[in-house]
């Protein structure tokens, strides 16, 4: 099974505990995420704790996030300082279901028409984390800003990712920059095999139930040991993607040959390449063996609450759903149509397919997964972020149980405070589809 294995032991991965590493010295060797930040900055060196002003090298902004062009007149904004570094993603209400949805969306075109801003991923894109993957905007080395909180998926390139709210968005359209606090960083080692039908999602929620929800508040979190080294780069997005559920303010895996790969004619201008120096002292490590765990989820009401899916098994679900920038990737649909294919869902529950994004969605047809899933009672939606934060297209009534690949499960993320969500990975999903009640997908996956 999973460990976290503690200082005490002799093992290849020990834990460093808090407070024995992270001091800010003179010559002392420097982490990849500092040294993103210096070169925004436009400084030498910078340290844990500083607070520094950096140039962001891409802004996004959502439709969920209006009041940023209300900030941005309210400050005096006239011109956006560099349009093409501007990206706006039309994705959380894709399409808009309201006629307030609606406005908000026909505002975001205008200000986009008006001010040159010629990167719109309108409704038919997908969700923005997923959209920059597939377009290639995001690469190693860079500062990356949006309105999102699970900006922290793009550590999966290397990258600086984090989230803001509206003002500090409006800042960055005004000036280019915003100020950052160096984060402390804590290093997250994973050593083992997974075993067929675990997967990213499972180490993942792992992690969280062991470390708490809390635990990164305003830290980077570094993916690193043998195990990462197996994961591809939906699977390292995925990682990346849930530290916002223990607080981080960002994510970091150091690119390899698997991110370049991903990344050979997709990513544009080259930052300069950035890497950890040896020596470098966390403020903490934790390392867990993923030798024959077993598939994860998160109960109600708390995405730190985990179990193992042996916990739960026979529990009835009313919708199982599949998608969003957490476990909407080609992959996703991939091994849910790998369990469903010649198969049918059970007659009681609904199974909400979202894929995160319209390359995704083509892919996945051109696989023969869509088709698949359809035949086996699947319903799809538009890409885009969709019932993950409880708006439309899928979301729950009082009373109801839904299992998820998305992140969050407290009361009234995807519909009625009085529903239940259990997140787990899309091989657990399908597999709970496909039977009407919580599952072990290992069974179809041997």
């Amino acid at each position: 099974m999973m460990r976290s294995i503690e200082r005490r032991e002799t093992g290849r991965c020990p834990l460093v505990c808090e407070g024995e590493g992270g001091d800010s010295t003179g010559g002392r060797p420097v982490h990849a995420v500092e040294k993103i930040l210096a070169r925004a900055a436009g400084q030498e060196e910078v340290s844990t704790g500083e607070i520094v002003n950096c140039r962001v090298d891409l802004a996004g902004i959502n439709d969920l996030y209006l009041q940023t062009l209300r900030s941005f007149a309210e400050m005096g904004g006239v011109k956006v300082h560099d349009p093409g570094k501007v990206v706006m993603f039309l994705d959380h209400f894709a399409p808009p279901s309201t006629i307030t949805q609606a406005d908000n969306q026909k505002q975001f075109r205008r200000f986009c028409r008006e001010q040159g801003i010629d990167l719109v991923m309108d409704i038919d894109q997908g969700v923005c984390h997923q959209v920059l993957a597939d377009r290639g905007l995001v690469r190693p080395g860079m500062l990356l800003v949006v309105t999102d909180s699970h900006t922290t998926t793009h550590g999966a390139f290397g990258a600086f990712g984090t989230g803001v709210g509206a003002t500090d968005l409006a800042i960055i359209l005004i000036t280019g920059r915003l100020w950052f606090r160096v984060p402390e960083v804590i290093r997250i080692d994973l050593e083992g095999t997974l075993s067929p039908g675990v997967y990213a999602k499972d180490i993942i929620l792992k992690v969280i139930g062991t470390l708490g929800a809390d635990y990164g508040v305003y830290r980077a979190v570094e993916f690193t040991g043998p195990a990462l080294a197996g994961l591809g780069m939906a699977e390292r997005m995925t990682l990346c993607n849930m530290t916002t559920e223990m607080g981080a303010k960002t994510a970091y895996i150091q690119p390899d040959r698997v991110t370049f790969a991903f990344l050979q004619g997709k990513a544009q201008a080259e930052l300069p390449a950035v890497t950890t120096d040896p020596g470098y002292r966390y403020a903490a490590e934790h390392c867990f063996d993923v030798t024959g765990m077993k598939p994860q989820l998160a109960a109600p009401h708390s995405v730190d609450n985990v179990a193992d899916v042996d916990e739960y098994l026979g529990r009835p679900v009313d919708q199982a759903y599949l998608g969003t920038c957490t476990g909407g990737r080609v992959e996703d649909l991939a091994v849910a149509a790998r369990i469903l294919r010649g198969r049918r869902i059970s007659p009681g529950t609904r199974f909400v397919v979202v894929p995160a994004s319209k390359g995704v969605f083509l892919e996945a047809m051109a696989r023969g997964d869509v088709q698949a899933l359809v035949e086996a009672g699947a319903t799809f939606v538009t890409p885009s972020c969709a019932a993950c934060l409880g708006t439309h297209q899928g979301i729950l009534a009082r009373g109801e149980t839904c299992i998820t690949a998305s992140s969050r499960n407290f009361p009234g993320r995807m519909g009625h405070a009085g529903a239940e969500i259990f997140v787990a990975s899309p091989a657990s999903v399908a597999a709970a589809a496909l039977e009407g009640k919580i599952a072990d997908p290992r069974k179809y996956l041997e």
